[in-house]
């Protein structure tokens, strides 16, 4: 049962970190601008995502604007892209590869050691995942990092991190745990007895009834 109880714990995280990165990747606010040691009064606040740029006025109102062209963007935003529609995909994988080898489903059929180590495979795909997006989200924010602290950059130009990064690392971890969780099925070996066809057993004569050893 203990088993069967870190395989639940593991697919649950592996399920939320899982939509986490969905979340994360959906998100416009992966980085936003930055008025660190700026004297200028703004009633606008940039945001960036991975797939458009929003602007917020401080009546609230928000406009966002998709990226026109694919080719104009920098290698970092591309390859943070592409990291994290691979681990969201993968993720779908290890999803369907772990419910079948979970104790609590009958998916896998009824081999205990066959449904263990489908469940490692899960767990190791989910692994894949979570590393694939920690990848994602460690490169964008060593992006901001340097950009920030480049002399070279415009201070009005310089932002922070966004709550997309932050999501993106939260989920990513939960994955990587999930699957980690799901990865300790180990399949227990099954010992075969053998008993002795004539030694040891006691038959019965039919005709004294003594036991003859």
């Amino acid at each position: 049962m203990a088993n069967s109880g870190l395989q639940i714990l593991g697919f649950l995280m592996a399920m939320l970190g899982w939509i986490a990165l969905i979340a994360a990747t959906i998100m416009p606010q992966w980085r936003m601008s930055s008025y660190a040691g700026d004297s200028i009064i703004t009633a606008v606040a940039i945001y960036q995502g991975l797939w458009m740029t929003c602007a917020t006025q401080s009546t609230g109102q928000i406009q966002c604007k998709v990226y026109d062209s694919l080719l104009q963007l920098d290698a970092a935003l591309q390859a943070t892209r592409a990291l994290m529609v691979v681990s969201i995909v993968v993720g779908i994988f290890g999803m369907a590869i772990s419910t079948m080898g979970m104790k609590c489903t009958k998916c896998g059929g009824d081999d205990n050691v066959k449904k263990a180590r489908i469940a490692m495979t899960g767990g190791f795909v989910y692994l894949l995942a979570g590393l694939a997006a920690l990848i994602a989200c460690s490169w964008y924010g060593n992006q901001i990092i340097r950009d920030f602290y480049n002399p070279l950059t415009p201070i009005n130009t310089k932002y922070e991190f966004g709550a997309g990064v932050f999501l993106g690392w939260a989920g990513s971890l939960l994955v990587i745990l999930g699957g980690a969780l799901l990865s300790c099925s180990c399949p227990r070996k099954t010992s075969n007895r053998s008993y002795p066809k004539g030694g040891g057993a006691r038959t019965k004569a039919p005709s004294s009834g003594k036991d003859y050893v």
